[in-house]
């Protein structure tokens, strides 16, 4: 059984029909990247899959059960948690307040082990360790990707949702924050990733779709979706044919 299938999910705001008729699988223990321009359609996908925006038609299954019509804290409470765009970190907490937030779907938990959990956190995200009483406002973008993150994994989700992880950041933090993508996933946790950065997003992935104006275009490895030579022109910038001639 897919951990993730969406089958047939159409969303609309108002007339503009934003995604339409998307079915995709996500298996266990997998990093899926979904690619496409600006205005495709990717985010309305995970914030559909999230709660933060209503289907207009279609099924969206996890672990087989349907999350149509579920609110974001229980689909939080299910097992996936959200990355967005933009992360969101509350500015006037530090960023050890700012991760331990993520906990708050789990009952149960003292506040001796969230904190204890979060210091595992600063372990696996060692850039910002030392900035763990730092203000969220104070923070460098890729420091406030790795607190938005490690608050996301604190959900202990078997699905994280990331929207745009390397959006604004300088290229060797970049590959820090896909560094912990692979380490996140070799841990166990599902990843559904959306990157505008392409050649990172396939470098970590077991397979991609392609959306295009809401609807799937095309699905495959990595090294399939490589050798088109349209999808490596159009998000890839031609590096294909330019490595071959050189």
């Amino acid at each position: 059984m897919a951990l993730l299938e969406l089958r047939d999910l159409s969303v609309s705001y108002g007339e503009v029909r934003a995604v339409e008729g998307l079915s995709l699988t996500v298996e266990p223990g997998e990093v899926v990247t979904l690619l496409g321009s600006n205005g495709a359609g990717k985010s309305t996908t995970l914030k559909a899959i999230s709660g933060l925006v209503r289907p207009r038609a279609g099924q969206i299954l996890f672990e087989g059960r349907s999350l149509m019509g579920c609110r974001p804290e229980e689909i939080v409470r299910r097992g996936v948690a959200h990355v967005p765009e933009g992360r969101r970190v509350f500015p006037g907490l530090t960023a050890r307040e700012n991760i331990m937030l993520g906990a708050s779907n789990r009952s149960g938990l003292s506040k001796r082990q969230i904190r204890a959990e979060a210091d595992a956190m600063f372990e696996l995200f060692p850039d910002i360790a030392r900035f763990g009483d730092a203000l969220g406002w104070t923070l460098s973008g890729g420091q406030l990707q790795m607190v938005a993150l490690a608050r996301g994994l604190m959900a202990k989700p078997r699905l994280l949702l990331l929207d745009e992880p390397s959006l604004g950041l300088a290229p060797v933090i970049v590959q820090a924050v896909f560094r912990i993508i692979a380490e996140v996933r070799r841990r166990g946790t599902t990843v559904f990733l959306i990157e505008q950065n392409a050649r990172m997003g396939l470098s970590v992935a077991d397979r991609g779709y392609v959306l295009e104006s809401g609807r799937l275009a095309l699905s495959g490895t990595p090294e399939a979706l490589w050798a088109n030579d349209d999808i490596s022109a159009a998000y890839l910038g031609g590096s294909r044919a330019v490595s071959a001639a050189g």
